[in-house]
């Protein structure tokens, strides 16, 4: 089982996804979040094809397409973080970490 926490930034919500595969394929998911738009994307999406999700473009992929339904923000990290657990769980990548880091230059 692969476990990825996003910290949004400002918005101070946490996602916690929990990923897993049997077959290296399939992934279930447990998505914990604090994100009051976030929170019905928890309730539908329990699967997903991992071949679907991270072979296909930006936008295209089942997750994003949830995600536009729900998220009021396009710079959210979370459905990126959804894929990156799928990948790891099913193999198609190894886990590491990603970061964004955001800091004003004078």
């Amino acid at each position: 089982m692969i476990e990825v926490q996003v910290n949004s930034g400002i918005c101070g919500f946490r996602t916690v996804i929990r990923a897993d595969s049997e077959d290296m394929q399939n992934a279930s998911l447990e998505i914990e979040t604090d994100c009051p738009n976030l929170k019905p994307l928890t309730a539908e999406l329990k699967t997903a094809d991992s071949f679907k999700e991270c072979f296909a473009k930006i936008g295209e992929s089942g997750v994003y397409k949830l995600a536009a339904k729900y998220c009021k923000h396009p710079a959210c990290p979370v459905p990126c973080g959804i894929i990156k657990g799928i990948e790891a769980a099913c193999g198609l990548a190894l886990p590491k970490d990603a970061a964004i880091q955001i800091k004003p230059v004078s």
